[in-house]
């Protein structure tokens, strides 16, 4: 039997805070912070939920604080007496622990769109308004379906679409939109743009509220300008082609949409209106792909350029990362059995004199593991190892 040991303790506080921010899974984690007391506290006050989360999804950078939506009050607001700095953290880590669990799951592919905020111009209101962007049919009403844009005589005027997604917490994965085929002129032109790109995030003027109906907010949100949003993403430029046909424009990655807000702007001109001479830009049909975060989850945004993340633990919690039972037992995977032995066993050829990187090198080798469920306890972690 070999000797017995705390993996951190073995690794050493540095090189166990380079290790653990490694894992990219959030049932990892769990599995470390189930093993006992110390390692748990070392999870939560190191912040490592949250990094994760920011690692799969930097927009979360500007999630200033959490709470829980059952104590309303900010955590700095109050007193040692009834929420101190531990109370903080461990909620901090059990929010975000939820939280990456929901952000590592299958992305489902809806249509996350709720309503129309504004365009940046419309050539015959309402006629050819955003709203039409919303239905599908080239055919709404007996007659054609689509948004306009006012006309331009330089072809590098660009125009926005802003839309309010149905969630304020959304992983938004694709945008399809499929310019307007004009078969009521001659030569049948279709107005597309020479280029797209997506912008996600939030109004700095509207404040979201229970008390305000959806029509009150949509409201609120059409006299926002460029100056009134605050991006917290901002994709690529994408080409778009001159097709009548719907377009997908898939992200680099999926990105977290904090605040609902979706802006399509529209980069160039390619189609001149024979009867005035002008370019315009023409759009029959837009899709957002994603999938809203379940409602437990919710954030208060701030002018600051930060946002208030909530999370109200009366909802359903089935999402916790220890919620089922092969994640919540550490033993489940040989993986930190065999991580531990290979630190044992490093550190008996002299690896306290090692690099760091030679050392993590050292932690990928293959090393045959004896273990006994029944020999974890509480602090330590015993391991029968053979040396080849």
């Amino acid at each position: 039997m070999g000797d017995s040991g705390d993996f951190l303790e073995l690794l050493g506080y540095d090189m166990s805070i380079d290790v653990l921010r490694r894992l990219d899974d959030p049932a990892d984690l769990a599995r470390v912070s189930s093993l006992s007391r110390s390692w748990h506290q070392f999870v939560a006050n190191k912040g490592f939920y949250k990094k994760l989360c920011i690692r799969m999804f930097p927009e979360l950078k500007c999630c200033s604080c959490v709470v829980e939506q059952d104590n309303l009050t900010r955590p700095s607001e109050v007193g040692p007496s009834n929420f101190n700095e531990q109370d903080a953290t461990a909620m901090e880590d059990r929010v975000f622990a939820l939280l990456a669990r929901e952000l590592k799951s299958t992305i489902r592919k809806d249509n996350c769109i709720l309503a129309a905020i504004c365009a940046s111009s419309t050539d015959n209101d309402p006629d050819e308004s955003i709203v039409n962007t919303l239905d599908s049919s080239d055919i709404v009403d007996q007659r054609p379906s689509y948004w306009s844009s006012k006309g331009a005589s330089n072809p590098e005027v660009p125009e926005t679409l802003t839309y309010r997604l149905c969630s304020k917490l959304c992983i938004i994965e694709e945008v399809n939109i499929q310019p307007f085929k004009a078969l009521f002129q001659d030569g049948h032109p279709i107005y597309s743009a020479e280029a797209v790109r997506f912008r996600l995030g939030f109004s700095k003027k509207t404040v979201y509220s229970l008390s305000h109906s959806e029509e009150e907010v949509v409201a609120a949100e059409r006299f926002d300008d460029d100056d009134g949003y605050i991006w917290t993403y901002v994709s690529p430029r994408f080409p778009m082609v001159q097709e009548n046909c719907l377009q997908t424009f898939t992200l680099p990655r999926p990105a977290l949409c904090i605040g609902g807000i979706l802006q399509i702007e529209l980069l160039g001109r390619v189609q001149k209106q024979e009867m005035d001479g002008l370019y315009y830009i023409c759009m029959c049909y837009v899709q957002v792909k994603g999938q809203p975060l379940p409602p437990v989850f919710d954030v208060e945004m701030s002018a600051a350029k930060t946002c208030l993340l909530k999370y109200c633990p009366q909802a359903d919690c089935s999402s916790s990362p220890t919620a089922s039972g092969e994640d919540a037992n550490p033993t489940s995977s040989g993986g930190w059995l065999a991580l531990a032995d290979r630190i044992r066993q490093s550190r008996q050829v002299g690896a306290r004199v090692w690099s760091r990187v030679r050392f993590l090198n050292a932690l990928l080798g293959n090393v045959a593991v004896v273990h006994n469920e029944d020999e974890v306890e509480e602090g330590e972690v015993h391991i029968e190892h053979r040396m080849n």
